[in-house]
């Protein structure tokens, strides 16, 4: 399936498609365009739109996208529960301090977005810091810290 959302990632444009591809649709391809052209292009190509104005799956209250797919797919897994409460404050300037990694996550976000790439080539090169986070995000639940 497609996936459509607003060009020049942040947070929650590369948090969502870590989600997506590892709890919802490991096929997803991910579209980056405009943010005027988000509905449309979902529209036109059948693709379902996130975190973005009037999209499927966006901010709501007071969640952000990545919580909202989270809840709306029934993902009951703690450390993804974890993650999303530090991809929340990362995402949501108000909130930073929900987590003490959030402002972490938040610098790396926008040291991405620094670089200037490709918006498919940040997407590649920032999951590998999802999988990571993940995988701390497990062990401070099975040790009962999260």
């Amino acid at each position: 399936m497609q996936w459509v959302t607003r060009e020049h990632p942040k947070t929650d444009r590369i948090a969502c498609p870590w989600l997506i591809r590892r709890f919802i649709d490991p096929h997803a391809e991910i579209r980056y365009v405009p943010p005027d052209q988000v509905l449309a292009v979902a529209d036109r190509e059948g693709a379902i739109s996130f975190d973005a104005p009037g999209a499927q799956y966006t901010h709501r209250d007071g969640l952000c996208s990545f919580e909202v797919l989270v809840a709306e797919y029934g993902i009951g897994d703690q450390a993804v529960a974890l993650l999303a409460r530090i991809v929340h404050g990362a995402d949501i300037p108000a909130d930073l301090a929900i987590t003490p990694q959030s402002a972490g996550l938040q610098a790396i976000a926008d040291g991405f977005a620094a670089l200037g790439l490709d918006d498919q080539r940040q997407l590649e090169l920032e999951l590998p810091v999802y999988d990571a986070l993940y995988a701390w995000c497990q062990q401070q639940t099975q040790a009962g810290q999260g």
